[in-house]
């Protein structure tokens, strides 16, 4: 089975909810990663905890005894290795991918990265931060407390690790990435700055799909109570695990 690890946000402890359903559906194993979180362990001290996972994953490949995870090392695929993380953890997504690009992981294979509804932002208020509408889960209060909390003491949203499409981040065809599939909502916020990554990605010839679900914001599936009692909700939480498994499958 694939091996999907699962990154968290940077304030708090959400990861998707519908991980379970994920595993059945994909099959895939999913390894929850533990991050340290901001503000008492500001970034990059959580991508180098994502990264830190992807070491391990090839200490058990390898068969290090140090690490040794029997359940994992017998039934996991380290062949088809995927990142997913949603909100601020979409963010370590690309981070981490991309530091791993730089080394080793054999027998590792990073066969995917899956970004939903990432922190991506800059500086400048995009046009649907200024025209989409607010929801419990996302306000343009909690995009700049939350970035202040993590980001580097006196670092603005223009630093890489908000704005990797941006001119202070390296290059985008410089990074040795695996194919993502980049997961948006139509009435997100951030939707703006999300639809900039994903053109400077195509822009820079990566292999990036691109998942919308209409009629809703940003981290959508979180809502149980929509989920249950909204038609569309339900509907458009369905479409995008599908997806997700879909790519998964692919790869």
């Amino acid at each position: 089975m694939a091996v999907v690890s699962a990154l968290a946000e940077l304030i708090g402890t959400c990861i998707i909810t519908s991980t379970p359903r994920l595993a059945r559906s994909a099959p895939a194993i999913v390894v929850s990663v533990y991050l340290r979180l901001a503000p008492e362990h500001r970034l990059p001290a959580a991508i180098d905890d994502g990264f830190s996972a992807l070491m391990w994953l090839r200490a058990l490949a390898r068969g290090d005894h140090d690490s040794y995870e029997p359940w994992l090392s017998n039934y996991g695929d380290f062949n088809r290795v995927f990142l997913i993380g949603d909100s601020s953890g979409a963010n370590l997504v690309h981070h981490v991918a991309a530091r791993a690009g730089q080394v080793d992981l054999s027998p590792v294979r990073l066969a995917g990265g899956i970004p939903v509804h990432p922190g991506f932002v800059r500086s400048e208020r995009s046009k649907s931060e200024m025209e989409q509408p607010e929801s419990p889960f996302l306000t343009l209060d909690m995009v700049d407390r939350f970035l202040k909390l993590a980001l580097p003491k006196g670092c603005s949203k223009d630093h890489p690790f908000t704005c990797p499409m941006g001119p202070a981040a390296p290059p985008l065809d410089s990074l040795n990435l695996p194919p993502f599939l980049l997961c948006v909502a139509e009435t997100d916020l951030i939707r703006d700055t999300e639809m900039e990554y994903y053109d400077a990605m195509k822009k820079a010839d990566k292999d990036v799909e691109l998942l919308i679900n209409p009629g809703v914001g940003h981290s959508f599936y979180l809502n149980k109570i929509a989920v249950d009692m909204d038609p569309n909700t339900a509907a458009q939480t369905t479409d995008l695990l599908e997806g997700i498994v879909e790519f998964i499958k692919k790869h």
